[in-house]
């Protein structure tokens, strides 16, 4: 549909650059063909950013961060438990 936008602004746009055509009337078409490309751009990229959303399915939960937090506070606290004291020499 947003492509009707694009297509309608290139034909106000040849319209527009015919001699024949009155001065209001180049004015005009334009004002509408500036109007028209910007809803086409606006609605491109609203295409684009809805198509690459990600699915409400795939968000972590509470409870799954909650888990994920403690994890990485374990492995951080067994990687300090493991690593050797600046005063004592390595074995």
């Amino acid at each position: 549909m947003h492509w009707l936008y694009f297509v309608v602004s290139m034909i106000f746009l040849v319209i527009a650059s015919r001699p024949e055509a009155p001065g209001w009337l180049v004015v005009v078409l334009v004002i509408g063909s500036l109007v028209l490309f910007l809803m086409w751009m606006l609605a491109w990229v609203s295409q684009r950013v809805g198509s690459a959303t990600r699915d409400d399915v795939q968000m972590i939960t509470g409870e799954e961060l909650r888990l994920m937090r403690q994890q990485a506070e374990a492995r951080k606290a067994a990687a300090e438990a493991d690593a050797p004291k600046p005063d004592e020499p390595a074995a």
